[in-house]
Protein backbone atom coordinates (compact mmCIF):
# COMPACT_ATOMS: atom_id res chain seq x y z
CA UNK A 1 0.00 0.00 0.00
CA UNK A 2 2.76 2.37 0.95
CA UNK A 3 4.72 1.45 -2.17
CA UNK A 4 1.68 2.11 -4.35
CA UNK A 5 1.12 5.51 -2.69
CA UNK A 6 4.79 6.42 -3.15
CA UNK A 7 4.65 5.36 -6.79
CA UNK A 8 1.56 7.51 -7.42
CA UNK A 9 3.22 10.47 -5.65
CA UNK A 10 6.38 10.04 -7.71
CA UNK A 11 4.35 9.87 -10.89
CA UNK A 12 2.46 13.04 -9.93
CA UNK A 13 5.66 14.95 -9.18
CA UNK A 14 7.19 13.83 -12.47
CA UNK A 15 4.10 15.00 -14.34
CA UNK A 16 4.26 18.40 -12.64
CA UNK A 17 7.94 18.78 -13.51
CA UNK A 18 7.29 17.86 -17.13
CA UNK A 19 4.46 20.39 -17.26
CA UNK A 20 6.63 23.10 -15.69
CA UNK A 21 9.56 22.59 -18.07
CA UNK A 22 7.83 23.88 -21.23
CA UNK A 23 6.43 26.77 -19.21
CA UNK A 24 9.90 27.77 -17.98
CA UNK A 25 11.26 27.48 -21.50
CA UNK A 26 8.40 29.60 -22.80
CA UNK A 27 9.07 32.26 -20.18
CA UNK A 28 12.55 32.67 -21.59
CA UNK A 29 11.81 31.93 -25.24
CA UNK A 30 8.86 34.32 -25.59
CA UNK A 31 10.27 37.04 -23.38
CA UNK A 32 9.98 39.93 -23.97
CA UNK A 33 6.49 39.63 -25.46
CA UNK A 34 5.48 43.17 -24.44
CA UNK A 35 7.23 46.49 -23.76
CA UNK A 36 9.70 46.46 -20.88
CA UNK A 37 9.94 49.34 -18.42
CA UNK A 38 13.28 50.12 -16.77
CA UNK A 39 12.75 52.19 -13.64
CA UNK A 40 15.63 54.56 -13.01
CA UNK A 41 15.31 55.84 -9.42
CA UNK A 42 17.39 58.96 -10.09
CA UNK A 43 16.78 62.22 -12.01
CA UNK A 44 16.98 62.50 -15.78
CA UNK A 45 20.33 63.70 -17.08
CA UNK A 46 22.46 62.12 -14.37
CA UNK A 47 24.99 59.35 -14.82
CA UNK A 48 22.65 56.50 -13.94
CA UNK A 49 19.95 57.84 -16.24
CA UNK A 50 22.25 58.43 -19.21
CA UNK A 51 23.81 54.99 -19.03
CA UNK A 52 20.46 53.24 -18.50
CA UNK A 53 19.09 54.88 -21.64
CA UNK A 54 22.07 53.74 -23.71
CA UNK A 55 21.58 50.19 -22.45
CA UNK A 56 17.82 50.34 -23.05
CA UNK A 57 18.41 51.31 -26.70
CA UNK A 58 20.79 48.40 -27.19
CA UNK A 59 18.44 45.88 -25.57
CA UNK A 60 15.63 47.12 -27.77
CA UNK A 61 17.73 46.51 -30.90
CA UNK A 62 18.69 43.00 -29.86
CA UNK A 63 15.43 41.77 -28.36
CA UNK A 64 12.95 43.39 -30.74
CA UNK A 65 10.77 44.95 -28.07
CA UNK A 66 10.47 48.46 -26.65
CA UNK A 67 12.60 49.15 -23.57
CA UNK A 68 11.47 52.42 -21.95
CA UNK A 69 13.31 54.18 -19.10
CA UNK A 70 11.04 55.77 -16.51
CA UNK A 71 12.41 58.09 -13.81
CA UNK A 72 10.91 57.67 -10.34
CA UNK A 73 13.04 59.67 -7.96
CA UNK A 74 13.29 60.37 -4.25
CA UNK A 75 14.69 59.10 -0.96
CA UNK A 76 18.12 58.25 -2.35
CA UNK A 77 16.60 55.98 -5.00
CA UNK A 78 14.39 54.08 -2.56
CA UNK A 79 11.08 55.24 -4.04
CA UNK A 80 11.84 53.97 -7.53
CA UNK A 81 13.33 50.74 -6.23
CA UNK A 82 10.30 50.03 -4.04
CA UNK A 83 7.98 50.67 -6.97
CA UNK A 84 9.95 48.28 -9.16
CA UNK A 85 10.27 45.60 -6.50
CA UNK A 86 6.49 45.55 -6.03
CA UNK A 87 5.80 45.18 -9.76
CA UNK A 88 4.67 41.94 -11.37
CA UNK A 89 7.62 39.50 -11.61
CA UNK A 90 7.00 38.75 -15.28
CA UNK A 91 10.01 40.46 -16.85
CA UNK A 92 8.06 43.55 -17.92
CA UNK A 93 9.63 45.73 -15.19
CA UNK A 94 13.33 46.12 -14.46
CA UNK A 95 15.30 48.53 -12.29
CA UNK A 96 18.51 50.37 -13.05
CA UNK A 97 20.03 49.98 -9.60
CA UNK A 98 23.26 51.37 -8.20
CA UNK A 99 25.76 50.74 -5.45
CA UNK A 100 23.60 52.96 -3.24
CA UNK A 101 20.26 51.24 -3.76
CA UNK A 102 21.72 47.72 -3.57
CA UNK A 103 24.56 47.98 -1.05
CA UNK A 104 24.38 51.19 1.01
CA UNK A 105 20.84 52.44 1.65
CA UNK A 106 19.87 49.59 3.92
CA UNK A 107 22.46 50.83 6.43
CA UNK A 108 21.27 54.44 6.25
CA UNK A 109 17.49 54.30 6.37
CA UNK A 110 15.44 52.97 9.30
CA UNK A 111 13.49 50.85 6.82
CA UNK A 112 13.37 50.19 3.10
CA UNK A 113 10.27 49.35 1.10
CA UNK A 114 12.21 46.66 -0.69
CA UNK A 115 14.74 43.99 0.21
CA UNK A 116 17.95 44.35 -1.83
CA UNK A 117 18.87 40.73 -1.18
CA UNK A 118 15.61 39.30 -2.54
CA UNK A 119 15.71 41.01 -5.94
CA UNK A 120 16.30 39.18 -9.20
CA UNK A 121 19.88 40.02 -10.16
CA UNK A 122 20.71 40.25 -13.87
CA UNK A 123 24.06 41.90 -14.57
CA UNK A 124 26.25 44.85 -13.75
CA UNK A 125 26.57 47.19 -16.71
CA UNK A 126 28.65 50.17 -15.70
CA UNK A 127 31.41 51.15 -13.29
CA UNK A 128 33.27 54.37 -12.72
CA UNK A 129 35.09 56.22 -9.99
CA UNK A 130 34.76 59.61 -8.39
CA UNK A 131 36.83 62.66 -9.17
CA UNK A 132 37.79 65.45 -6.78
CA UNK A 133 36.60 68.48 -8.75
CA UNK A 134 36.65 72.23 -8.26
CA UNK A 135 35.12 75.01 -10.38
CA UNK A 136 37.96 76.39 -12.52
CA UNK A 137 36.49 79.88 -12.49
CA UNK A 138 36.26 80.13 -8.71
CA UNK A 139 39.08 78.02 -7.31
CA UNK A 140 42.80 78.52 -7.96
CA UNK A 141 43.89 75.02 -6.85
CA UNK A 142 45.75 72.99 -9.48
CA UNK A 143 46.58 70.00 -7.25
CA UNK A 144 44.99 68.14 -4.36
CA UNK A 145 47.70 69.43 -2.00
CA UNK A 146 46.95 73.02 -3.04
CA UNK A 147 43.23 72.49 -2.54
CA UNK A 148 43.70 71.08 0.98
CA UNK A 149 45.86 74.09 1.91
CA UNK A 150 43.27 76.44 0.38
CA UNK A 151 40.45 74.73 2.27
CA UNK A 152 42.27 74.80 5.61
CA UNK A 153 42.83 78.53 5.22
CA UNK A 154 39.08 79.19 5.07
CA UNK A 155 37.80 80.02 8.59
CA UNK A 156 34.29 78.77 7.86
CA UNK A 157 35.48 75.62 6.13
CA UNK A 158 34.26 74.43 2.76
CA UNK A 159 31.08 73.05 1.23
CA UNK A 160 30.73 69.97 -0.93
CA UNK A 161 27.77 68.65 -2.86
CA UNK A 162 26.32 65.21 -3.46
CA UNK A 163 23.13 63.71 -4.81
CA UNK A 164 21.99 62.72 -1.33
CA UNK A 165 22.84 61.19 2.02
CA UNK A 166 24.71 57.91 1.67
CA UNK A 167 25.65 58.26 -1.98
CA UNK A 168 29.30 57.63 -2.81
CA UNK A 169 29.89 61.38 -3.32
CA UNK A 170 28.58 61.96 0.22
CA UNK A 171 30.63 59.13 1.70
CA UNK A 172 33.68 60.39 -0.19
CA UNK A 173 33.15 63.88 1.22
CA UNK A 174 32.87 62.55 4.76
CA UNK A 175 35.96 60.41 4.34
CA UNK A 176 37.85 63.36 2.88
CA UNK A 177 36.91 65.46 5.91
CA UNK A 178 38.09 62.72 8.27
CA UNK A 179 41.37 62.21 6.47
CA UNK A 180 42.30 65.89 6.05
CA UNK A 181 40.72 67.59 9.04
CA UNK A 182 39.11 70.14 6.71
CA UNK A 183 35.83 71.40 8.14
CA UNK A 184 33.18 70.56 5.54
CA UNK A 185 29.47 71.19 5.11
CA UNK A 186 27.47 68.69 3.09
CA UNK A 187 25.02 70.18 0.57
CA UNK A 188 22.63 67.43 -0.60
CA UNK A 189 20.97 67.94 -3.97
CA UNK A 190 18.25 66.28 -6.04
CA UNK A 191 20.81 64.61 -8.28
CA UNK A 192 23.97 64.93 -10.35
CA UNK A 193 22.71 67.72 -12.67
CA UNK A 194 21.88 70.00 -9.72
CA UNK A 195 25.24 69.32 -8.08
CA UNK A 196 26.96 70.20 -11.37
CA UNK A 197 25.05 73.50 -11.55
CA UNK A 198 26.01 74.43 -7.99
CA UNK A 199 29.67 73.63 -8.64
CA UNK A 200 29.82 75.58 -11.91
CA UNK A 201 28.25 78.60 -10.21
CA UNK A 202 30.73 78.45 -7.33
CA UNK A 203 27.93 77.81 -4.83
CA UNK A 204 29.79 74.76 -3.52
CA UNK A 205 33.55 74.51 -3.26
CA UNK A 206 34.13 70.93 -4.31
CA UNK A 207 32.47 67.73 -5.42
CA UNK A 208 33.94 64.25 -5.16
CA UNK A 209 31.44 62.88 -7.60
CA UNK A 210 31.28 60.23 -10.29
CA UNK A 211 32.65 61.57 -13.53
CA UNK A 212 29.77 60.62 -15.82
CA UNK A 213 27.77 63.72 -14.87
CA UNK A 214 30.80 65.99 -15.33
CA UNK A 215 32.50 64.52 -18.42
CA UNK A 216 31.69 67.45 -20.72
CA UNK A 217 32.71 70.05 -18.13
CA UNK A 218 35.98 68.27 -17.37
CA UNK A 219 36.68 68.15 -21.10
CA UNK A 220 36.01 71.86 -21.72
CA UNK A 221 37.90 73.03 -18.63
CA UNK A 222 34.99 74.48 -16.66
CA UNK A 223 35.65 71.89 -13.95
CA UNK A 224 39.18 71.00 -12.87
CA UNK A 225 39.86 67.43 -11.79
CA UNK A 226 42.45 67.16 -9.00
CA UNK A 227 42.47 63.40 -8.40
CA UNK A 228 40.48 60.26 -9.20
CA UNK A 229 39.41 57.72 -6.62
CA UNK A 230 40.17 54.73 -8.89
CA UNK A 231 43.08 52.42 -8.11
CA UNK A 232 44.61 53.52 -11.43
CA UNK A 233 44.31 56.56 -13.68
CA UNK A 234 41.10 56.83 -15.71
CA UNK A 235 41.50 56.31 -19.48
CA UNK A 236 39.81 59.56 -20.51
CA UNK A 237 41.57 61.62 -17.78
CA UNK A 238 45.18 60.48 -18.21
CA UNK A 239 46.62 63.69 -16.72
CA UNK A 240 44.60 63.49 -13.49
CA UNK A 241 46.48 61.54 -10.76
CA UNK A 242 44.98 58.93 -8.50
CA UNK A 243 44.36 59.86 -4.88
CA UNK A 244 47.42 57.82 -3.92
CA UNK A 245 49.58 59.66 -6.47
CA UNK A 246 48.18 62.95 -5.18
CA UNK A 247 49.32 62.14 -1.65
CA UNK A 248 46.29 60.42 -0.12
CA UNK A 249 46.68 56.61 -0.14
CA UNK A 250 43.90 54.16 0.69
CA UNK A 251 41.19 56.38 -0.79
CA UNK A 252 39.70 54.09 -3.45
CA UNK A 253 35.97 54.56 -4.09
CA UNK A 254 34.18 53.19 -7.13
CA UNK A 255 30.56 53.44 -8.22
CA UNK A 256 28.62 50.91 -10.26
CA UNK A 257 25.22 50.12 -11.68
CA UNK A 258 23.30 46.92 -12.30
CA UNK A 259 20.02 45.77 -13.81
CA UNK A 260 17.76 43.95 -11.38
CA UNK A 261 14.17 42.68 -11.45
CA UNK A 262 11.33 42.18 -8.95
CA UNK A 263 11.64 39.20 -6.61
CA UNK A 264 10.27 36.05 -8.19
CA UNK A 265 11.12 36.97 -11.78
CA UNK A 266 11.78 33.64 -13.58
CA UNK A 267 15.45 32.70 -13.63
CA UNK A 268 15.14 31.90 -17.34
CA UNK A 269 14.28 35.55 -18.01
CA UNK A 270 17.15 36.81 -15.85
CA UNK A 271 19.58 34.50 -17.63
CA UNK A 272 18.40 35.50 -21.11
CA UNK A 273 18.67 39.20 -20.29
CA UNK A 274 22.11 38.71 -18.74
CA UNK A 275 23.36 36.92 -21.87
CA UNK A 276 22.01 39.75 -24.04
CA UNK A 277 23.74 42.35 -21.87
CA UNK A 278 26.98 40.37 -22.24
CA UNK A 279 26.59 40.66 -26.02
CA UNK A 280 26.15 44.42 -25.63
CA UNK A 281 29.27 44.66 -23.45
CA UNK A 282 31.36 42.87 -26.10
CA UNK A 283 30.76 45.67 -28.62
CA UNK A 284 33.90 47.88 -28.88
CA UNK A 285 31.84 50.81 -30.16
CA UNK A 286 29.61 50.66 -27.09
CA UNK A 287 32.63 50.34 -24.81
CA UNK A 288 34.00 53.54 -26.34
CA UNK A 289 30.67 55.31 -25.98
CA UNK A 290 30.42 54.43 -22.29
CA UNK A 291 33.96 55.73 -21.71
CA UNK A 292 33.07 58.99 -23.44
CA UNK A 293 30.12 59.36 -21.07
CA UNK A 294 32.40 58.59 -18.11
CA UNK A 295 32.00 54.91 -17.27
CA UNK A 296 33.31 51.48 -18.16
CA UNK A 297 30.86 49.05 -19.76
CA UNK A 298 30.79 45.93 -17.60
CA UNK A 299 29.00 42.58 -17.52
CA UNK A 300 28.42 39.71 -15.09
CA UNK A 301 26.20 36.69 -14.65
CA UNK A 302 23.18 36.85 -12.31
CA UNK A 303 25.08 34.81 -9.73
CA UNK A 304 28.21 36.98 -10.01
CA UNK A 305 26.11 40.15 -9.71
CA UNK A 306 24.34 38.99 -6.55
CA UNK A 307 27.64 37.93 -4.96
CA UNK A 308 29.29 41.24 -5.88
CA UNK A 309 26.45 43.28 -4.35
CA UNK A 310 26.74 41.19 -1.17
CA UNK A 311 30.49 41.89 -0.90
CA UNK A 312 29.85 45.59 -1.40
CA UNK A 313 27.26 45.57 1.40
CA UNK A 314 29.84 44.29 3.83
CA UNK A 315 32.34 46.94 2.78
CA UNK A 316 30.03 49.95 2.74
CA UNK A 317 28.10 48.89 5.82
CA UNK A 318 31.33 49.13 7.79
CA UNK A 319 32.03 52.64 6.46
CA UNK A 320 28.52 53.88 7.20
CA UNK A 321 28.78 52.59 10.75
CA UNK A 322 32.19 54.24 11.14
CA UNK A 323 30.94 57.65 10.03
CA UNK A 324 27.71 57.29 11.99
CA UNK A 325 25.66 58.83 9.19
CA UNK A 326 21.92 58.24 9.00
CA UNK A 327 19.26 59.33 6.52
CA UNK A 328 16.16 61.01 7.86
Amino acid sequence: MKLATAARLGSTLLSLLLLALPQAQAQSGNWPDKPVKIINPFPAGGASDTLARIMADELQKRLGQNFVVENRTGAGGNIGMESGAKSAPDGSTLMSATIGTLSINQFLYPRLGYDPESLGYVSTFWANCNVVMVPAQYNPSKTLTEFIAWAKARPQGISYGSSGVGTTPHLAGELFQQRTGVRSTHIPTRGGPQTVSLLLAGNIDVAIDNMASYAAFLANGQVRGLAVTCPERWPTLPDVPTMAEAGMPDFVMTSWGAIVAPPGTPQAVLDKLSRTMADVAANPALQKRFLEVGARLTTSTPQETAAFAARERRRWGDLVRTTGMKAE
